[in-house]
């Protein structure tokens, strides 16, 4: 077997000596930017673990979807100003389903019983009461 040396990701998971790459980046960033866009789904996947199975759920299902949207529909040949993906997601209904097929991740994650005995990541409402009660003391 070919010694495939280090191959890099970032995702931080390590096994043994090779890193493994959990996601093409252009699904993670497409992701990325719609979870961005739609803050109603980052209140269900609060914490690591729940984010953790989004991402790995969302990818591979946002992938699917695109591979379906663009069998099923025309895209410009590319002419280098933009790629598939962006030419069916300026399209909003294409938008909105995917957007639709993160909402349906998050709902199932949060619906997961495995995941609610979770924390939360960051601060709860009181907690940042509390800091910003102590910034005003001590700024002045």
């Amino acid at each position: 077997m070919a010694d495939l040396g280090e191959i890099g990701n970032t995702s931080g998971i390590v096994a043994e000596d090779v890193w493994i790459p959990l996601v093409d980046e252009p699904i993670g960033s497409i992701v990325a930017l719609l979870q961005s866009e739609n803050p109603e789904i980052d209140a269900l996947i609060s914490s690591p673990r729940r984010i953790l199975a989004f991402r790995s759920f969302a990818y591979i299902r946002v992938g699917v979807l695109l591979g379906q949207l663009l069998v099923d529909n025309d895209v410009p040949a590319y002419d280098g100003t933009e790629t598939w993906v962006e030419s069916l997601l300026r399209e909003e209904r294409h938008r909105a389903a995917v957007v639709a097929e993160l909402r349906a991740v998050a709902d199932e994650i949060a619906a997961d019983p495995r995941y609610a005995d979770v924390e939360p990541i960051g601060p709860d409402d009181d907690t940042r009461a509390r800091f910003r009660e102590f910034a005003k003391k001590q700024l002045g």
